[in-house]
């Protein structure tokens, strides 16, 4: 590299992002999908913006962390890929209860990640904090749990139009999703 580049404080060669979209599509199609997979991807935005401040407004919290079955093996933090533990239902609990939520269902870099901490998968602590901080008004009575094994349009048509149902009935003007 020449000194007038190296002088603008440019990464090295091979510090690059990861290829995560290629390596997902490939992945697909290791998995015998036939096709690889395709990211949602909309012209414009399907999101609005918020009708009052953050400090005024109920935040829902929603998640695809999924709650433990002691009948489906091991899905505590450090445990092996466990499709037995997935959900396939919409479901909701109480925002003043401690979930007993786990990881151990999704795909993630269990090499250099852990589940250890179930505020980094599950923030419902920090947005109680923000509400006690006045950064929120209030948080929703219910958190609810997105299903991660469905196609894009049965998640759009059944699980999104079921959780935004219930983020309605809870009074929420703003959801936070956590995926996973």
């Amino acid at each position: 590299m020449n000194e007038q580049i190296s002088g603008l404080g440019f990464a090295a060669e091979h510090d690059c992002p990861i290829p995560y979209m290629e390596r997902l599509r490939s992945y697909y199609l290791t998995l015998g999908y036939g096709n690889p997979y395709k990211w949602a991807h909309y012209a414009d935005t399907p999101f609005v913006a918020l009708k009052k401040p953050l400090a005024e407004a109920r935040v829902a919290l929603v998640t695809t962390a999924a709650p433990y079955q002691p009948d489906q093996g091991d899905q505590g933090p450090g445990a092996a890929y466990n499709a037995g533990a997935k959900f396939y239902k919409v479901y909701s609990g109480d925002t003043d209860d401690k979930p007993d939520l786990r990881i151990s269902h999704l795909g993630y870099d269990r090499k250099y990640t852990t589940a250890d901490d179930l505020n980094s998968y599950f923030p419902l602590a920090q947005l109680k904090a923000l509400a006690s901080e006045g950064r929120i008004k209030h948080v929703a009575p219910r958190f609810h749990g997105a299903p991660t094994n469905r196609s894009q349009a049965a998640t759009i048509d059944q699980d999104c139009t079921e959780i935004l149902s219930r983020v309605r009935e809870d009074g929420a003007d703003a959801a936070i999703i956590v995926a996973n």
